[in-house]
């Protein structure tokens, strides 16, 4: 644990046990039956889930909620059946899955290679030249080109042009993993999936097709085998719905057992980039679906349903069958009856009155209910000072990444500016300072370095994303350096020596986890470093990803270890490879430039997170939204200190707590930020939960 083994880091721990879940940790899972609890004892406002459930009632039917493996509320019949209609596209897109797991088949393949006869009839199809094109992607996506039946159709568009809801298309990539099997896939998910989960014949069941010949020819050995539609089709009730969205919680483990691989449930929840921003072939109907669809799971990835988290994503079928799963909220819903009462508007605008008072009924999940993560349990309020009291210097410079070094004053780098009073005649790419004194009276002076100031606009200039003191020396992380590169000074920042290396494959926006004076209150003998999973600065990520080096050799690239995930008792997998690199921290198309520093009187990492609108044309400077997060270990888990879509003032391109700015109690802070071009400064005052 480091230095500050006290009660506070065993409570700490104690929270990364239970949020080590989703990574394969000890969690609660369910026999025979659900273990039950109250709303209360799970952290949730029975009376919000009350609301979901009376609006779920005005279609009949059953529910299940479930939280933190518990099941906290239930309606209607637990046993009895029903029609799930599209939700089947949610649960056989598992059978895809397990085909990816087990390496026989690759999202990226052609369709045609599992199905020569792929697409055909109608024969019009082959006329188009467009059926080897056909990805099992495309399949999984409703990008494939196919008319809505779930019959033979013909393909209306090229693969990957348009989006348009279908059966068709779906129903092909079924047919293609029954000839990868050459099994009935009712067979193969009972065995590999159903079984597994405790779900039974008399819970679920598939019925045979219904649109095309019940059973098809597979080859080598040649035989018939049932031929089983993905569109629709599966019958089953609202405890083994509830099992399936558990699984995907838990990104495809099942106790200890690996069912799915992680990859594929991420790509499951999330939009494809390459979809995203298609358009519908059926907008009336489907409206923007192309920026909130997964692989054959709905999402809201794109925040249309504002009071939603950005994470959940949920299975959909007529009669407004639902599979719903929220990570952040550690949150499984399953509902079946019949349908909801439209009264037009948006596509997702039927779901409002079940998934926002669901979310909001988390403790503390309804100001910010957006955010990715669960409100903090050591964090509890966040006063910001009015936004007349900010201190801005440095007008016409931003950036600003922070580190307190040996001799009491604070090291930073701007960019594309002139610094502080009095300015540098040139305008740098990247520009050092020097700030002393206290946060109420501080002064910035230009720090002149020839091996460090660059030149060159925007993205054509090199500019620092991180900065580090350790034991006297400096360490700059420097982004647009195809990818980002490093340098040292040992000489208070006027000269720096280049390393010969650089990270060429993410890491776009470096920067350095920052403890206290000169790295002193370090909890071990590594260094860490952020970015966003891009190889650019100026593109956000849908995941962060996290590297450590032993502090005494940050130059050398062989020492650099990447993080991979938690093991089954919450503790970091770390490996050599930056290609099995995973994510530390999640928010799909949200993940952007940040800071981060260690609090020490509170035990908590801070992450600052600059949240980018991404349509508008001043950019984070002006306008924008931030997110602070906070965890016990550098890897997590974390949780919510404080989310705005739209803070009240710029939030900058970065930002971060300078360690000597945090007060000996640790609950009065100071955000540098860049904000109007500036190195700004405004106070903040943490309130704790009790006992803190």
């Amino acid at each position: 644990m480091g230095r500050n083994a006290t009660a506070t880091s065993l409570i700490a721990f104690a929270f990364l046990w239970l949020w080590s879940a989703r990574a394969g940790g000890e969690e609660t899972w369910p026999g025979r039956e659900w273990p039950r609890a109250t709303p209360a004892e799970m952290g949730m406002d029975e009376a919000r889930l009350g609301r979901a459930r009376d609006y779920a009632l005005t279609g009949g039917g059953s529910g299940y909620i479930v939280r933190h493996g518990r099941l906290v509320l239930a309606w209607g019949s637990p046993t009895q059946r029903y029609d799930l209609k599209s939700t089947t596209k949610a649960i056989g897109v598992t059978a895809l899955g397990l085909a990816v797991t087990d390496g026989k088949m690759k999202l990226a393949d052609k369709a045609s290679k599992y199905h020569p006869s792929l697409g055909v009839p109608p024969d019009g199809n082959r006329k188009t030249g467009w059926l080897d094109e056909i990805t099992l992607l495309h399949l999984a996506t409703q990008t494939a080109g196919f008319e809505k039946p779930g019959g033979y159709q013909p393909l209306l568009f090229r693969p990957g042009t348009r989006w348009h809801y279908s059966d068709g298309g779906p129903n092909w990539l079924a047919e293609c993993v029954t000839q990868v099997y050459k099994q009935d896939l009712q067979e193969l998910m009972f065995d590999r999936v159903f079984t597994p989960l405790g779900i039974r014949p008399s819970d679920l069941s598939w019925r045979n097709n219904a649109y095309r010949a019940k059973t098809m020819r597979v080859a080598h050995p040649s035989k018939d085998v049932a031929r089983r539609e993905f569109g629709s089709g599966i019958h089953a009730n609202v405890d083994a719905m509830a099992r399936i969205g558990y699984l995907y919680l838990h990104g495809g483990l099942w106790k200890h057992q690996r069912i799915l691989s992680k990859q594929f449930v991420d790509a499951a929840r999330t939009t494809v980039p390459a979809v995203v921003g298609l358009k519908a072939w059926d907008a009336k109907n489907h409206g923007n679906a192309s920026d909130h669809y997964g692989l054959l799971w709905w999402n809201n990835a794109d925040g249309t349903l504002a009071a939603v988290p950005r994470d959940a994503f949920w299975s959909w079928g007529l009669y407004d069958s639902l599979i719903v799963v929220i990570p952040s909220l550690d949150v499984v819903v399953a509902r079946a009856g019949k349908s909801w009462k439209r009264d037009g508007g948006g596509h997702y605008d039927v779901l409002r009155p079940f998934l926002e008072p669901i979310s909001a009924s988390v403790k503390g999940g309804a100001p910010q209910s957006a955010a990715p993560y669960p409100p903090s349990p050591v964090i509890t309020e966040v006063s910001w000072a009015p936004a007349s009291e900010i201190v801005r210097r440095a007008d016409g410079s931003d950036n600003w990444p922070i580190t307190w070094a040996g001799d009491d004053a604070l090291y930073t780098a701007y960019g594309d500016g002139w610094g502080f009073r009095p300015k540098v005649p040139e305008k740098l790419s990247l520009g050092l300072a020097r700030v002393s004194g206290p946060a109420a009276g501080f002064k910035g002076v230009n720090l002149r370095s020839s091996t460090a100031e660059r030149l060159g606009g925007g993205a054509a200039g090199m500019k620092a994303s991180g900065m580090l003191s350790v034991e006297g020396t400096l360490y700059m992380w420097v982004r647009n350096a195809r990818n980002s590169r490093l340098a040292r000074s040992t000489d208070r920042g006027r000269t720096w020596q280049w390393s010969d290396w650089r990270f060429n494959v993410s890491f776009g926006c470096p920067t350095f986890l920052n403890f206290g004076k000169d790295y002193a209150e370090a909890r071990d003998e590594f260094v860490y470093v952020y970015s966003q999973d891009s190889h650019s600065a100026y593109e956000p990520a849908d995941r962060m990803v996290l590297a450590r080096v032993p502090r005494t050799q940050i130059t050398r690239r062989k020492s650099y270890e990447f993080f991979r995930r938690l093991d089954a008792s919450g503790r970091p997998v770390w490996t050599g490879d930056i290609g099995q690199r995973g994510a530390v921290f999640r928010h799909p198309g949200r993940c952007y430039r940040s800071g981060i520093s260690y609090n020490t009187r509170l035990g908590r990492y801070l992450w600052c997170q600059t949240l980018h609108l991404g349509d508008q044309t001043r950019g984070p400077r002006f306008e924008g939204g931030l997110g602070i997060y906070d965890a016990p270990e550098p890897w997590g888990p974390w949780t919510c200190v404080y989310f705005a879509e739209r803070w009240d003032v710029g939030p900058g391109e970065t930002s971060s707590f300078p360690t000597k700015w945090i007060s000996d109690d640790g609950k009065t802070l100071h955000l540098v930020f860049s904000g109007e071009d500036c190195f700004s400064v405004r106070k903040v005052v943490l309130t704790t939960a009790a006992g803190r």
